[in-house]
């Protein structure tokens, strides 16, 4: 979950590697540290918090030509500089992303040998344990590759030697990393944003691969032995990563989901049979759909529930990754896994999917990261046009899931005689309408307002049924990730089983409505709750129903209303932790991209 910069080349390695690691801070902000060579010697500054504390420390007219970096979010020991990478022991300095599980294991050992720990890292025990096989082997490489024989979990490393000045050595185990080439120089980084404002190709070191950077070769290895690597062209601009004049990436990236959600729908359905049988999966032999993810991904997974059900009149079973990889899953050759990640590296979702295949079930990967883990792994793979999201509150990957999931729904739906070419067609022409009505939803005025209203409030309920529950579990998530609001959904008719106890003068409760068949049991349970005391939000798209503040959205057709039902949540949330002067694009304790199990 941490982000590596590293750099070798002609320019200033401080600035460039600064420049990185503000580029991934979304991956972390714990503590930053950079580690850079200068007359032959390793300099190290690290500091507690955010990157400016750290580039404040840094005397930038030095200029060395090599070093390494990172930002932290931390996993083994508290934030503070004590822990912050890089850590040194004896001859090497290192950086890493991961976690290593068997380092009390080694940690006893290296201790028995004489090795004394500074800090509370598992980091610390692997550079140890580098410098300790150092002594027995001065080739790095065999001693690199020995290391990845002892080491148990997930990791990423960018590596200084003392001896080698002049080299950086990075290797990966399930944590990515790329190392990245222009004309005169070379990159290490967790993420391609990093190294945008330089170059866009890349290449992908895969699991046991180690790279030797040099200032005029670079050379890669795996099982000791040199290999080849295939260059890449990441697709994306530096443009993507920039604010645009927005004050956040949060409110940028809800803005950009008009085109967004038009994008991943148009690169897979132009309206007709054909475009669905040619671009997405055959979906004929399956007789029941597993749904694995996390977070957000997980939501909209349950929104892909509710909708492959009714539509399609197929069982869907939705799990939150961290708990279907260890549990007896009772699946067949008539089951598709589908796994949701934004980042494709998400690590319980990357497991999950692993204990399917070694189960030999058929698999799909709906990811945003071209060439990501889980999406090289995937039997197949289908990828969301959200382009790069940076704030660490997913907001349009999370609806281009949502638009791909809708799709697949449909095409399950006509293979199984559900809808008919008409209904395409039609369909076809509300999809049409779609980003006009996303636009109109985001030009409101009223969120504001209501936030106002509410943003003091330490606790607000969501309530729902069906469809609209699964939507109100992802408005609940994105206000608590980002106001720190301890912000709860429900299914409507379940408050009143114990939680409505919770419900005194004045509390916030979000209602939402889009599906007729319950719009009156949802609107007496929001009742029970006003004669208590709430105060109630109502998002509809009845535009006859009106209770406390409303806000009505446009009716289209089911398979797409929860892509305009999300857009209130999203910027209600944002308006409530804007006033409340939270830090919208890195909330405290999260980071982008869940790297670590």
């Amino acid at each position: 979950m941490c982000g590596i910069v590293g750099y070798i080349g002609k320019g200033n390695a401080l600035s460039t590697i600064i420049g990185g690691l503000e580029a991934l801070e979304y991956r972390g902000y714990d503590s930053a540290g950079i580690a850079y060579v200068l007359n032959q010697d390793i300099h190290i500054i690290k500091k507690q918090g955010r990157i400016e504390s750290l580039k404040n420390a840094i005397d930038f007219s030095l200029a060395p030509s090599i070093g390494i970096g990172h930002t932290r979010w931390a996993t083994h020991g508290e934030p503070s500089e004590r822990n912050a990478h890089p850590h040194a022991c004896g001859k090497f300095v290192i950086v890493h992303n991961g976690i290593i599980e068997n380092y009390q294991e080694l940690k006893k050992e290296l201790e028995e040998k004489g090795y004394r720990m500074v800090s509370d890292t598992d980091t610390e025990i692997a550079c140890a344990l580098l410098d300790y096989l150092y002594q027995e082997d001065k080739d790095i490489i065999r001693v690199l590759t020995k290391v990845q024989d002892k080491l148990r979990g997930s990791y990423a490393f960018a590596i200084l030697c003392y001896d080698q000045p002049d080299i950086i050595y990075a290797m990966r185990n399930q944590s990515p990393l790329i190392v990245a080439v222009s004309e005169n120089d070379k990159y290490i980084a967790s993420d391609v944003p990093a190294i945008l404002e330089h170059t866009n190709e890349y290449y992908l070191l895969e699991n046991g691969d180690i790279a030797m950077l040099k200032q005029n070769s670079l050379s890669f290895y795996h099982d000791g032995l040199e290999i080849s690597k295939e260059k890449l062209v990441f697709e994306g601009s530096k443009e993507a990563s920039q604010k645009d004049g927005y004050p956040h990436f949060m409110l940028k990236e809800i803005h950009e989901q008009p085109k967004v959600v038009h994008d991943t729908i148009a690169f897979y359905f132009d309206g007709t049979l054909e475009s669905l049988d040619k671009n997405l999966p055959p979906l004929d032999k399956y007789r029941n759909i597993h749904i694995v993810a996390c977070g957000s991904a997980y939501h909209a997974g349950l929104v892909a529930k509710t909708l492959m059900e009714e539509v399609a009149e197929i069982p869907v079973t939705c799990e939150i990754a961290s708990e279907y990889r260890y549990k007896n899953v009772f699946y067949d050759e008539k089951t598709l896994v589908i796994v949701i990640s934004q980042s494709g590296e998400t690590a319980d979702t990357l497991a999950s999917l692993r204990k399917a295949k070694e189960d030999h079930i058929d698999t799909l990967a709906i990811v945003n990261v071209v060439g990501s883990s889980i999406a090289r792994e995937a039997d197949q793979v289908l990828y969301i046009k959200a382009g790069c999201e940076i704030a660490v509150a997913t907001t349009k990957a999370y609806s281009a899931q949502i638009a791909i999931l809708s799709l697949l729904a449909l095409k399950l739906a006509y293979i199984r005689g559900k809808i008919n070419r008409q209904s395409l067609l039609e369909l076809q022409q509300e999809i049409e309408t779609l980003p006009d009505k996303i636009t109109e939803l985001l030009q409101r005025q009223d969120y504001l307002r209501i936030a106002e209203k509410i943003y003091q409030r330490d606790d607000i309920f969501y309530l729902g049924r069906k469809i609209d529950y699964a939507i109100s579990m992802e408005g609940a998530l994105k206000l608590k990730e980002i106001s720190y609001i301890n912000s709860v959904s429900y299914p409507a008719g379940e408050l009143k089983h114990g939680t409505i106890s919770l419900v005194e003068e004045g509390t916030p409760v979000i209602g939402i409505i889009t599906d007729s068949l319950v719009l009156e049991k949802t609107i007496s349970n929001l009742k029970e709750t006003s004669a208590r005391g709430s105060h109630i939000i109502l998002i509809t798209n009845e535009p006859d129903k009106n209770m406390g503040d409303t806000i009505v959205i446009p009716k289209i057709h089911p398979l797409l209303q929860p892509l305009l039902t999300i857009i209130p949540l999203q910027l209600l949330a944002y308006e409530i932790a804007r006033l409340r002067g939270c830090d919208i694009d890195k909330p405290r304790n999260l980071a982008k991209s869940v790297t670590v199990e």
